[in-house]
C-alpha cells in the first residue's frame, strides 16, 4: 500500500474540511458545478467518477474467471456474504439505526436517504482495494484475482435489482431510468473501456505497458476520488456544521456491517475447509465496499446535497483504518485458524 492510500482517511478529513470551507466561501460556484446534468446525472462527477474507475478496472483480468473451480468453496463462500448477505443485513441495520434507534437524533427529512445510501453502499462490493488487503494478508492472488473479476461480473446485472428491490421495501420510489443509467455509465461502460483498453496495451506492449499505465493513472484516480468529496462536502458543509453528530451516527451501522461480514465470510471458510490464504481475501471482500461506484450511485439517484450522497461518503471517510484493523484480526488468528482439531475436523483446502 502506497503511502497516500495508508493515510487515505487523513487526506478524506482535509478534502471535508476544505469542501465545507469552499462552500461557504464560494456557493455560487458549487451551485453553478451542481447544475452542469443531462438525465439527472451530473457531469462533472461523472468525468471524476470515471477517472476513479476504470483504472481500478483495469487491473482486471476477466480471463481469471477460468479460475474460479480452484477454489470454489471459497468463491461460494464469497458470492454467498456479497450477494445474499451483504445488502440485506445493511438493509437490516440501516432500518435498526438510522430508522428506529438514532431516528429522533436525525433530520427527519433526510431518514429515508440516509438509510438508501447504506444500501447503495452495501450492494457494490469492493475491486480494487481488494488486491491491497488480499497482500496484507498474504491472500492467494489468483483466488484475489478471480473473485474479483466474478463480483465485477454479477455487479453488471445485479446491482440495480438489488438496490431497487431495498429501496422499495424501504418505501423509497425507486427512479428506475436513473438507476439503469447510472449503472451502464459507472459500471456497465467502465468495464468494457478498462478491457479494451487493457487488451490493446498487453497486445502491443506486455505487461510492462498495463504497469507503467496504471502507475500513472493510480494517483489521478485517488485525486479525482478526493476531489469528488470536496464537491460533495461543499454541498453538505452547512448541515455538516450543523449536525456534526451524523457523520458518527452513520459510521455505526457501517461499523457493524463490516466486522459482521467479515467474520462470517471467515468462519464459513474454516467450516468448509479452505486454507487461510483464501477466507482472508474471501473476508475482506466480503467487508469492503466500492465505494466510488457508491458514491456516484448515490448522486446521481438523489443528488449532492442528500442524505444518500453523505451516507456513502462516510463509507469513504472509514473505509482505511476499518480495513487495516480486519487485516490485523485475519493474521493474528491465522494461528487459530489453521490449528487442526484432534480429530481432524478441519483440513486446509487442496
Amino acid at each position: 500500500m502506497s503511502l497516500f492510500e495508508r493515510y487515505l482517511t487523513v487526506w478524506v478529513g482535509l478534502c471535508i474540511v476544505a469542501g465545507v470551507l469552499l462552500g461557504h466561501l464560494a456557493p455560487s460556484v458549487f451551485h453553478a458545478i451542481g447544475a452542469v446534468e443531462i438525465a439527472q446525472v451530473n457531469l462533472p462527477v461523472a468525468v471524476l467518477i470515471w477517472l476513479m474507475i476504470v483504472p481500478m478496472l483495469l487491473k482486471i483480468d476477466f480471463a481469471a474467471l477460468g479460475e474460479v473451480g480452484r477454489h470454489w468453496r471459497g468463491i461460494g463462500v464469497t458470492l454467498f456474504v456479497n450477494w445474499a448477505v451483504k445488502p440485506f443485513s445493511m438493509a437490516l441495520l440501516g432500518w435498526l439505526f438510522i430508522g428506529w434507534l438514532f431516528r429522533p437524533l436525525l433530520p427527519a427529512d433526510q431518514i429515508d436517504s440516509y438509510i438508501a445510501g447504506l444500501i447503495i453502499l452495501a450492494a457494490a462490493p469492493c475491486t480494487a482495494m481488494v488486491f491491497v488487503w488480499s497482500n496484507l494478508t498474504k491472500g492467494e492472488p489468483h483466488f484475489t484475482l478471480s473473485q474479483v473479476a466474478l463480483n465485477d461480473a454479477i455487479m453488471v446485472v445485479a446491482f440495480a435489482p438489488i438496490v431497487a428491490l431495498l429501496l422499495g421495501l424501504s418505501a423509497i420510489t425507486v427512479p428506475w431510468g436513473t438507476l439503469v443509467l447510472s449503472v451502464v455509465l459507472y459500471i456497465v461502460i467502465p468495464v468494457i473501456v478498462a478491457q479494451l483498453l487493457r487488451g490493446r496495451l498487453l497486445a502491443h506492449g506486455g505487461q510492462a505497458a498495463l504497469d507503467g499505465l496504471l502507475a500513472r493513472l493510480g494517483p489521478l484516480s485517488l485525486v479525482a476520488l478526493l476531489a469528488t468529496l470536496v464537491l460533495l462536502f461543499g454541498f453538505q458543509g452547512e448541515a455538516i456544521i450543523a449536525q456534526p453528530l451524523v457523520i458518527a451516527l452513520l459510521a455505526v451501522p457501517i461499523l457493524i456491517q463490516v466486522y459482521f461480514n467479515a467474520g462470517l465470510a471467515y468462519l464459513l471458510n474454516r467450516a468448509t475447509g479452505e486454507a487461510h490464504c483464501v477466507a482472508g481475501p474471501s473476508a475482506l471482500i466480503g467487508a469492503s465496499n466500492f465505494f466510488e461506484l457508491a458514491v456516484a450511485a448515490a448522486i446521481s439517484l438523489f443528488g449532492f446535497t442528500s442524505g444518500a450522497a453523505l451516507a456513502t461518503v462516510v463509507g469513504v471517510l472509514i473505509e482505511v483504518p476499518v480495513m487495516l484493523s480486519v487485516v490485523w484480526i485475519v493474521n493474528r488468528s491465522k494461528g487459530w485458524y489453521e490449528r487442526t482439531a484432534e480429530a481432524g475436523k478441519i483440513q486446509p483446502a487442496d
